[in-house]
């Protein structure tokens, strides 16, 4: 008699919180669900769950993963499975920790993200938020992007987040966006997000910034690599950049960074939007290091003569081998929130461009700033092989 072999094959759906059903067996492609683990979680009962529960499908993996940050469970850790976790754009919710396995990548499913603002991860007026992943990846599909498949955006982000409050993100690489690496903006319930830690994140090759400040109070950026950013403008490794007067650049700090091989600034502080009557700015970056950019290592622009009171200080931070210049301060009004450089170093800077120098100061828009100052330099070197000025100040006629 012929043996024969019986092949049982079963199809495994993701499972929504309201789902009770068991399944028994999986396909090869899709591994570990347990229902009733997924049951438990949504039911209060577990504090960690693990996504795999509610399935994985490794050609579009989002319901999975939406339903299980969707089920409440304090913890949701995201497990290697081999192969990446292809999704379309992810909502997060507040008082979640999500943790990716070391291995783990988060890929943006091919031909998806038509959407001009559609993010990998994305949350709006939310409260504690953990990001955790060393040594894995969330990667966009930046290239797609740029081509005529889609309509031309900037805000196809990695990590979005708006009007949040008590967010951390740790370990995570973050590349090739259609946007930023990491977007940090406002809602018109809150127009800043608070209390944030970026940690020990990498930000690579993304379209417009590796990481771009809309509005936040309390921020600390540390150990982190901002690089690669080209596609469209400003190109910067970090940008401050607010959009309206109401918002805010309280107590940030970006310390111990490094900005490298961007299309843009380095680091990049523009205030236009801001008021006097805009709280007063506290910006720190501290012992970063920006290099091998191909336009200015620092830049900070259009802090007006209405612009906001406070301080700018860059300390401990060495620029080298920037195609331009080395610092860029442009329409600083004398009246306005003081910049200061203390025990910064920049090293050849600019070398291709004789009629350049490392440090520029310039009037640009008259209808910004009538006056530029409030500019300090203390304790700082400039490493220059060329016989040229240190620091030139002028006014744009626009000729």
């Amino acid at each position: 008699m012929m043996n024969r072999a019986l092949w049982c094959l079963v199809l495994i759906t993701c499972i929504p919180c309201t789902l009770s059903a068991t399944i028994d067996e999986a396909m090869p492609w899709l591994t570990q669900t347990d229902s009733k683990a997924a049951a438990g979680a949504c039911a209060g009962a577990r504090d960690t769950a693990s996504a795999a529960w509610w399935g994985f499908d490794n050609e579009d993996a989002t319901d999975c993963l939406q339903h299980a940050i969707d089920s409440g469970a304090p913890k949701i850790v995201v497990p290697f499975m081999g192969t990446p976790w292809v999704i379309r754009p992810v909502t997060l919710r507040g008082n979640l920790e999500l943790e990716l396995e070391p291995g783990v990548v988060i890929l943006a499913k091919k031909e998806a993200f038509k959407g001009k603002g559609d993010s990998l991860f994305s949350a709006s007026d939310c409260e504690n938020i953990t990001l955790r992943g060393y040594n894995a990846h969330m990667r966009m599909r930046k290239a797609d992007y740029q081509g005529s498949g889609y309509e031309k955006a900037e805000w196809r982000m990695a990590l979005d987040f708006a009007g949040c409050t008590n967010l951390h993100i740790e370990g995570l690489t973050l590349e090739s966006s259609g946007g930023d690496g990491i977007y940090i903006g406002a809602t018109e319930k809150q127009p800043f997000c608070k209390d944030v830690l970026i940690r020990d994140v990498a930000c690579l090759n993304h379209h417009r910034q590796g990481i771009s400040v809309i509005s936040a109070v309390n921020l600390l950026i540390e150990n982190c690599v901002l690089s690669g950013t080209r596609g469209t403008a400003p190109q910067a490794g970090i940008d401050l950049e607010p959009n309206r007067e109401n918002e805010k650049l309280v107590n940030v700090v970006v310390r111990n960074c490094t900005m490298a091989g961007n299309n843009g600034s380095g680091i990049l502080v523009y205030l236009k939007p801001m008021r006097a009557a805009t709280e007063p700015v506290s910006i720190l970056f501290e012992n970063c290091h920006v290099r091998s950019g191909r336009d200015q290592g620092i830049a900070v622009g259009a802090v007006g003569d209405d612009g906001p009171a406070g301080l700018i200080e860059f300390r401990n931070c060495t620029v080298e081998n920037t195609r331009n210049g080395g610092a860029f301060v442009y329409d600083k009004s004398a009246t306005a929130a003081e910049v200061r450089f203390v025990n910064c170093k920049w090293r050849n800077v600019a070398v291709k461009h004789k009629k350049a120098t490392p440090l520029l100061i310039t009037l640009m828009r008259d209808s910004i700033t009538k006056k530029h100052g409030g500019i300090f330099f203390e304790n700082c070197v400039v490493y220059d092989t060329l016989d040229r000025p240190v620091l030139k100040t002028e006014e744009d006629k626009g000729e």
